[in-house]
Formats: C-alpha cells, sequence, structure tokens
C-alpha cells in the first residue's frame, strides 16, 4: 500500500491471548505477536499470569527489539495475552504501550484493544468529571474504567456492560488470573479467530496467529460475541452474546492491505481475495505494456492476479529492503520521505525500456507513488502505467484507522485524472467499487464496510463525533 506506508493510512493493532496451563504461554505469545507484527510496529507487550500474580512487559518498537533479553516469565504461568501497536487514539509513547494492567476491587484485569471507540471522549469525560483518573491517552483505558465502575457481579457481566455502552470497532483479549476472554465488536469491523492448542486455546487477530504455533483454527469469534476460557467444562470454553445482532460491516481493508495474504478472515482467503482484486483489475483497464511489476509487499498478490488475467509477464521490478519494517510507522513526513529511498528501488535492467503496469493496493496522499513513478522513470522505464487494486479512498476512517483529516487524502480534491497529473504517471485506474465485490468470493460483499471509498458509514451519523478527524486525545506532529 503505497500510501499507507508513507502516508497518513495508518494500521491498527494485533492482539493475541493464550490459555495454556501446561505451556510456555509467554513464548507462544511472543510467536504469535511476531506473526502479527504487520499490524502495527510501533510497540508490543505481553502480560503474563500464573493464577495469583500478574506482570507486563511492554516497551517502542518490533516485538524483538522489545524482547530483545527475554520475554516475561513466570514459574506455573498459565495464561498470557499480547498486543503490538499503531496509535490511532493516543500519542506514540511508552505509556500508551498495552496490554494494560489495573487494580480494582474484583482483582487484577489486563486488556489489549485493537480498534478504536468513536464515542471514547465522550466517556472519558464523562468519567474524569466523576473523579476518574486517567494515566494514558489511549481509549482502551476507557473500557477498563467501565469494567471497574460496572456494578454487574463476574467479570463477563461487566465487560458486557461496559462493552454496551461503547461506540465503533473493537476486538479485545482481556486476562484475569483464571479467565481468557476475547470480544468483538457487534458490527465486525475488526477479525479476531480461535485456535485450539493440546492443552489450551488461543486467540488471535488473524490466522497466521495460530499458524506460527501450531494451533488449529476452529472458528472466527463472531461479531458481538464474548468468548470465555477459564478451564471449566468438557471443552473449557464458553460462548456469551452481549449484544444483538447487527448489521455487519467488516473492514475491506483487512483483505486490501491489512491482513497478512496467507490469513483467513471470515471465512474467506486474504491471498485469494487479493488476486481477484488483481484480475478484475486487469479486465476493468489493461493498458498496452511490456511487464506488469508490483510495489512490494502489500501490492505483489493483485499484481500477479493482474498478470494472469492480461497475460502480460510478471517480473519484480522494484526490490524491497526487507531489514527496513513496514515504514508507515514513521511518524513525521520527512521520516516518511526518506524511507521511501531506503525502502525500494528500482532494478533498473528489468525496467529499461519498458513500458511498465504498476500495481499497487491503494493511493492515500499521492506523494509516494509520484516518488516511485519518478524512480522507474529515472530507471529506464518507457511508461508508467499505475493500476490500483481498490477505490480512490476520498473519505476518513473513525474505526481505527488513522485517516480522521479528509484535505490530507488526495482523492477527496482531486479527479482521478487530476491524480495521474500529480503522480506523473501514463495512465491511472482505480478498481471499482462493483469490481472490489465481485473479489470478495467467499464472504457476502454487502456486510463489508466501504466508508473510506463512498462515505456509506455504518454507524448512524450521530455516532460520528462532531468535527471527527480532531477527536483523538492527542494529535499526532505531523
Amino acid at each position: 500500500m503505497t500510501e499507507s506506508l508513507h502516508g497518513p493510512w495508518h494500521e491498527e493493532c494485533g492482539v493475541y491471548g493464550v490459555y495454556a496451563p501446561d505451556e510456555d504461554v509467554s513464548t507462544l505469545t511472543y510467536l504469535g505477536l511476531y506473526a502479527l507484527q504487520h499490524r502495527g510496529q510501533e510497540s508490543a507487550g505481553i502480560a503474563v499470569t500464573d493464577g495469583a500474580w500478574m506482570d507486563v512487559s511492554r516497551g517502542m518498537g518490533l516485538v524483538n527489539e522489545v524482547f530483545r533479553h527475554q520475554v516475561p516469565h513466570m514459574d506455573n504461568q498459565r495464561i498470557a495475552i499480547g498486543h503490538v501497536r499503531y496509535s490511532t487514539t493516543g500519542s506514540s509513547l511508552r505509556i500508551n504501550t498495552q496490554p494494560l494492567i489495573v487494580n480494582y476491587a474484583g482483582g487484577k484485569i489486563s486488556l489489549a484493544h485493537n480498534g478504536n471507540l468513536t464515542n471514547a471522549p465522550e466517556i472519558r469525560h464523562e468519567l474524569e468529571q466523576n473523579g476518574a483518573m486517567f494515566q494514558t491517552s489511549v481509549d482502551t483505558e476507557v473500557i477498563l474504567n467501565l469494567i471497574a465502575r460496572s456494578r454487574k457481579e463476574t467479570i463477563e457481566e461487566k465487560l458486557a456492560d461496559s462493552l454496551n455502552k461503547v461506540k465503533g470497532a473493537y476486538c479485545i483479549t482481556l486476562m484475569t488470573e483464571t479467565k481468557l476472554i476475547g470480544a468483538r465488536d457487534p458490527q465486525g469491523f475488526r477479525p479476531l479467530c480461535i485456535g485450539r492448542l493440546d492443552d489450551g486455546w488461543v486467540l488471535s487477530s488473524e490466522t497466521c496467529g495460530l499458524d506460527v504455533i501450531g494451533a488449529e483454527f476452529v472458528r472466527d469469534v463472531e461479531p458481538g460475541e464474548m468468548v470465555v476460557i477459564d478451564g471449566s467444562g468438557p471443552d473449557n470454553i464458553k460462548s456469551i452474546r452481549f449484544t444483538p445482532k447487527q448489521k455487519l460491516a467488516s473492514c475491506i481493508f483487512e483483505y486490501i492491505y491489512f491482513a497478512r495474504s496467507d490469513s483467513i478472515i471470515d471465512g474467506q482467503s486474504v491471498h485469494d481475495a487479493r488476486f481477484m482484486m488483481g484480475r478484475i483489475l486487469a479486465r476493468e483497464h489493461c493498458p498496452k505494456a511490456d511487464i506488469v511489476i508490483s510495489v512490494p509487499d502489500s501490492g505483489t498478490t493483485a499484481a500477479t492476479g493482474y498478470a494472469y488475467e492480461s497475460g502480460i509477464p510478471f517480473v519484480e521490478g522494484l526490490m524491497k529492503n526487507r531489514y527496513i519494517g513496514r515504514t508507515f510507522i514513521q511518524p513525521t513526513q520527512k521520516k516518511r520521505d526518506t524511507a521511501v529511498q531506503l525502502k525500494l528501488n528500482a532494478i533498473r535492467s528489468a525496467v529499461n525500456g519498458k513500458s511498465v503496469i504498476m500495481v499497487d493496493d491503494s493511493i492515500v496522499r499521492g506523494t509516494t507513488s509520484g516518488k516511485i513513478v519518478k524512480m522507474l522513470r529515472n530507471a529506464g522505464a518507457r511508461e508508467v502505467h499505475m493500476c490500483v487494486s481498490s477505490p480512490p479512498i476520498g473519505f476518513p476512517c473513525y474505526y481505527g484507522i488513522d485517516t480522521q483529516v479528509r484535505k490530507e487524502l488526495i482523492a477527496a480534491t482531486k479527479s482521478v485524472e487530476e491524480i495521474r497529473e500529480y503522480i506523473q504517471a501514463d495512465s491511472l485506474h482505480f478498481l471499482s467499487i462493483e469490481g472490489l465485490k465481485k473479489a470478495m468470493t467467499a464472504v457476502d460483499p454487502e456486510q463489508m464496510c466501504y466508508a473510506c471509498f463512498n462515505s456509506d458509514y455504518p454507524i448512524e451519523k450521530g455516532e460520528i463525533p462532531e468535527g471527527a478527524g480532531k477527536y483523538v486525545f492527542e494529535q499526532r506532529k505531523k
């Protein structure tokens, strides 16, 4: 994703949890977070309990950097939860890293959260007026305060009571001294799945997090469902529906970009969806060209689908420096611009003298796309045709992706032709919304959220905060 890597389109987070009394749950969680690293590279953390005590280790950076020396360890550990983060609310500060741990009247709880609560500022203000104290600027702490203040009896009831007060997108893993709990928002914006180990259970944002530790995929957590794993009963897991069923609105960008290609979300293979996006893109627009290349790695699967459908050979035309990581984590535009040069370089012998079709999954600001087009021309490309496997992004997202300022989205102010001129491509084509829906072959495309393309937000208009775009507690400095 060209501009998600380098512009304002930022990733949400990844959550993980393991309940396995006879396993090294902290190490399993570490491996799971490694598999989910693509979902957030700003910070990482692991909380663990032995049934009586609870501890957390977290910090800024990649998983292997945060846990360079060792993962959290306890004798007789039984439950762990983990988190990788890119901030959507709250500043990029160590204090905002997760999981969070709190003590309250019912004991200790630790919580990791993926998503964004659209009414968090209002709830936070109300809680502060009633004497609540906050140590972070993340909306995750709002949920913890609601749990602590709930008059319900059990943690399951307290969590359900709290989640019915918040609005927006969330998947959470919660740990008490004896229980692992996962919950998914009622519209299914964010993914969460369940896996089985020989001696326990796993919760993960994506199935790739199950594969890495050899857990067997069982099913996805349903929207509006809470699963509780506590060692009781024959299967050690129970399901609680904490809210009435609502119209589903899963985030389409999980399939376009966010999720790893080897993951399966709600029954749909991410790889198959992206491959089909590329095929349909080629049916919609296929200029005469010599080669198809991708912007690696996010555009590669769609590019191979484009090449397959068009019959134009796929060639590696851009070399990616894989030691840098996903450069969308860079907090300033200057650093993002530098990262473009560090991350990508044209392969001159592959593109010199060629008419090139370059496939990427999206354009947000357009600045980086223009840099890559120029890079290819400097390497001798005769023509550069850009094909994008998603529609133009013209509207902000309020559900956990940091694109709240519409004026920063190039498609909000420019036509496709104006964008083409801006990035200096010979032609530019975006996949149509109809084509995108056709690519979703294993899920109902009408149960997806396309609001960033068409402004059809799946929540009531009154639930979008007034002046949205500045609703985060602390604005990141650009």
